[in-house]
């Protein structure tokens, strides 16, 4: 190959790779526009969707991005809220006390059984009796057979009676009086607890506190959970203190729902003579955890959201009383406050990237 021939080679793929390069140039400029228009939308919003306005964090997010993310708004309600003594307790087995209850109904049924045969064998025997006195119409023999029946249904019927009033001594010594009641007479307390409506729960105060009205307050939730508190309602006085919690014992009946037998309970008992402070109650969906502190989004307009903290020092019911700043109506976020609390973090990411 000549040098003439090496140099129009080369001359046409010079030619060749320009061509190519304007060709890139040409069918990429559309895209790289778009991406850069789409970048500068992106920095635009970023700018936009969250403010700092007196010292509070604003988030805005349109009407329809509200609807995609799952955005709840609720208004807050007034409360009053009691000081209250914290307590612990568990939903007690019954099955003790289902035996005792058997075992007292079974020695009722045979003292019943035993006092309708005493008096057929007492009238028998005074039957014959008067029979023997009577020219001899019937034997001695019949008379004392007669009598030894008679005697036989008072022992049977002593011991029913005896053994009845042992089982209700155990109920009273283990149950207590009102449970020994329940037990003994029927009623629809009893029946809620045998059909499993209803659970027996024993709550343990501490040593030195109060004893509890009967009226007072008492909300119960399971350990470990900040599920929905539920009322429970005094039955009486526990004869016999836990085992694991040292201290002053009291029955509370309350709706069985998800509770079962054995579970440990966290309890919060309303004080005597405590002043109550009011309101609101923030509930506890609506609250996101940020930096070790709750915090809230109250809804300031159609598109606007500001954090704002909130104290978890005063717990009632579902949520946790807030005085001060938040007041009865206020429209706070309870679905999606944890979206918003992304949007922040996503806005202030980009902000950093920037700088």
């Amino acid at each position: 190959m000549n040098q003439k021939t090496l140099t129009i080679i080369l001359l046409l793929q010079t030619v060749i790779i320009v061509a190519l390069c304007w060709m890139l140039v040409l069918y990429g400029k559309d895209e790289y526009a778009a991406y850069s228009q789409q970048e500068q939308e992106e920095n635009i919003a970023s700018k936009s969707h969250v403010s700092t306005e007196q010292g509070a964090t604003v988030v805005t997010l349109a009407k329809d991005a509200q609807t995609q993310s799952g955005i709840v708004v609720s208004a807050l309600q007034a409360a009053d809220w009691q000081a209250t003594q914290a307590a612990f307790g568990a939903v007690v087995d019954l099955a003790a006390y289902n035996d005792l209850r058997a075992r007292w109904l079974a020695a009722r049924a045979e003292a019943d059984v035993a006092r309708a045969s005493l008096a057929n064998t007492r009238r028998e025997y005074q039957r014959l009796a008067q029979l023997n006195q009577d020219d001899r119409n019937v034997s001695d023999r019949a008379v004392s057979a007669a009598e030894a029946a008679w005697k036989a249904d008072e022992a049977r019927l002593a011991a029913a009676e005896t053994a009845a009033a042992s089982a209700r001594d155990t109920l009273r010594q283990q149950w207590g009086e009102t449970l020994t009641n329940w037990a003994t007479q029927g009623g629809e307390p009893l029946q809620r607890l045998l059909q499993n409506r209803e659970v027996l729960v024993q709550i343990t105060l501490p040593p030195d506190a109060q004893n509890p009205d009967t009226d007072a307050t008492l909300m119960v939730t399971p350990v470990g959970t900040q599920g929905q508190a539920l009322r429970a309602t005094f039955v009486s006085v526990a004869p016999q203190t836990d085992a694991v919690i040292q201290g002053k014992t009291y029955f509370y009946r309350v709706a069985a729902g998800a509770l079962r037998v054995g579970m440990r309970l966290q309890a919060s008992l309303s004080q005597q003579n405590a002043k109550a402070v009011s309101g609101v109650i923030v509930p506890f969906d609506a609250v996101v955890w940020y930096g070790g502190s709750a915090w809230v989004y109250v809804k300031q307009s159609e598109e606007r959201f500001a954090r704002r903290q909130i104290s978890t020092e005063r717990e009632s019911g579902n949520g946790w009383l807030n005085t001060g700043a938040l007041k009865a109506g206020d429209q706070i976020v309870t679905g999606g406050a944890q979206l918003l609390l992304s949007e922040e973090f996503k806005y202030q990411i980009l902000n950093e990237n920037e700088d």
